[in-house]
């Protein structure tokens, strides 16, 4: 087993050799230092298989392939010269792949809510960070079949990239082979806006430093935004936009974090029809899913007595920053934007163009890559700073909000049909909520994570995720195809009697 000796600086201990090193990243090493007590920097993910997986099997997949990329044998180590990436001397599988079991089965719903209690568990406790900082947990039997809860810390990679390395352990076939691998059978419809970014990520990183300088003394003294946004060009520009946002206004979904966490996730919904409400509505399929989540929150906050009239509140959206063939590599190489949530607005329809329009304006912005810049900035900066800048950011928003395109054909793990995948993506500062979508096999899956103190039931947001939706579905059957849907009509249409 490893011990407290793995993190020395000395060269040459452990097993009597030179361990190798590397220096890590700004980007990730800001991910590294961004973990506290309230918010652990893990990604946490669930795969769920129609058949029972055996602990050799899992074992005999995570060797042969989430050991071929060498970082997961290695080990962050901060220090006063930087953080490094440090081959851990004492690696030990039967740490990091192990047995668990969920108290309690008797049916499926049951076995359910006692998975979401197990992954609340472990997205609540930190990874031993004298180990390199990942784990599996595999249930032999879960709803008949198997369950493989994962933890990675953030600093390994983005959201994106991890969930690619997830896939990576699974197969086309239920026989495993070279053909069968999944590998690049996702990776071929990248987005083409999203590499057209790539070409700028150096630079910006680059002013990272002065952006982030002239940000604090902004946030000092505001009247020196005009001024910088002046003389900076386009990039100060963006900032002082970011800058120039409000806190996000008090809310049940804000307040005092606590050190637990509450994991839940919805019946899925079919892909192909929420396609047809984005076709009907002119719109994305993400427009569509993140008006069907604000509307789920504010169901949610109306029934706990919350005032929304004209409430509109922010989720921080990672955008990814490179090829997704590239993601393999790891690292975090992804910015951040701010969507609007119209939590206060009724009509769902009007919700979901308010989600479109923000969403398009964030589009043609260079927010995101403004935000990798401070990111990497923020990886070399005093802890003091990076603290004020840290909670500077995080309360103009509410949520972490995350949409994940996964593959569509049936994938398999150790032989096992993957049935269901979901994660979460850990937040940041005083932010205590995630909201997490990902698409496979046809299906639309939503999950969140939340801090106990501010919203103890997750499980009464997620429900509302399907019914939602189902709105936006009715008024996109009742409307005209020949054009988009007016909502000004929405209301009435759902105001009609339901025919006997």
């Amino acid at each position: 087993m490893a011990t407290s000796k793995a993190r020395t600086d000395k060269p040459g201990e452990g097993q009597g050799k030179r361990l190798k090193r590397e220096p890590m990243s700004r980007v990730d090493t800001a991910w590294l230092r961004m973990e506290r007590p309230t918010n652990p920097m893990m990604i946490t993910g669930v795969m769920m298989f129609a058949e029972p997986m055996t602990l050799k099997q899992l074992k005999r997949v995570i060797e042969q392939r989430f050991l071929s990329y060498a970082r997961f044998r290695q080990k962050p180590v901060d220090g006063a010269t930087g953080a490094q990436w440090v081959e851990d001397a004492d690696f030990d599988l039967d740490w990091h792949v192990r047995l668990s079991g969920l108290p309690g089965k008797s049916n499926p719903a049951a076995e359910k809510k006692a998975l979401e209690r197990f992954v609340s568990q472990l997205a609540s406790s930190p990874l031993d960070p004298t180990k390199p900082l990942w784990q599996f947990h595999l249930i032999e039997r879960y709803q008949g079949g198997s369950a493989i809860v994962s933890r990675i810390h953030h600093c390994y990679a983005d959201g994106i990239a991890l969930v690619q390395v997830l896939l990576s352990l699974t197969d086309t076939s239920r026989e495993s082979s070279q053909a069968s691998r999944l590998d690049k059978a996702w990776l071929k419809h990248d987005a083409a806006p999203v590499a057209r970014r790539v070409g700028a990520v150096d630079k910006y990183m680059k002013l990272g430093g002065k952006v982030l300088e002239q940000g604090m003394a902004m946030y000092r003294d505001p009247t020196l935004a005009g001024l910088i946004a002046k003389e900076g060009g386009e990039l100060a520009r963006e900032l002082v936009t970011a800058l120039a946002l409000p806190d996000d206004p008090p809310s049940l979904l804000r307040g005092r974090l606590g050190v637990s966490k509450r994991v839940a996730w919805a019946e899925p919904l079919d892909l192909e029809e929420v396609k047809a409400v984005g076709r009907a509505c002119d719109c994305t399929v993400n427009d569509v899913l993140m008006a069907a989540a604000a509307g789920a929150l504010r169901g949610y906050m109306l029934d706990r007595g919350e005032n929304l009239d004209g409430m509109t509140l922010r989720a921080t959206v990672p955008v990814n920053l490179r090829p997704l063939e590239h993601a393999k590599k790891l690292g975090n190489h992804f910015g951040l934007v701010f969507l609007d949530l119209p939590v206060g607005e009724d009509n769902p329809l009007r919700r979901l163009e308010r989600v479109a329009e923000c969403m398009n304006q964030l589009k043609s912005s260079r927010q995101a890559i403004v935000a990798y810049g401070l990111l990497a900035a923020l990886g070399l900066a005093p802890p003091q700073l990076q603290e004020v800048a840290l909670e500077m950011f995080s309360r103009k928003a509410s949520a972490v909000a995350t949409n994940v395109p996964g593959p569509q054909q049936p994938l398999y793990l150790a032989g096992c049909l993957l049935r269901d995948i979901m994660f979460w993506v850990p937040q940041t500062g005083s932010i205590g909520l995630g909201l997490s979508i990902l698409s496979y096999r046809g299906q639309v899956h939503f999950g969140l994570v939340t801090d106990a103190r501010l919203i103890p039931d997750p499980d009464a947001v997620v429900r509302r995720f399907g019914a939602e939706f189902e709105k936006l579905l009715y008024l996109s059957l009742m409307g005209g195809w020949e054009h988009p849907l007016d909502a000004e009509s929405a209301m009435a249409l759902l105001e009609e009697p339901t025919p006997a």
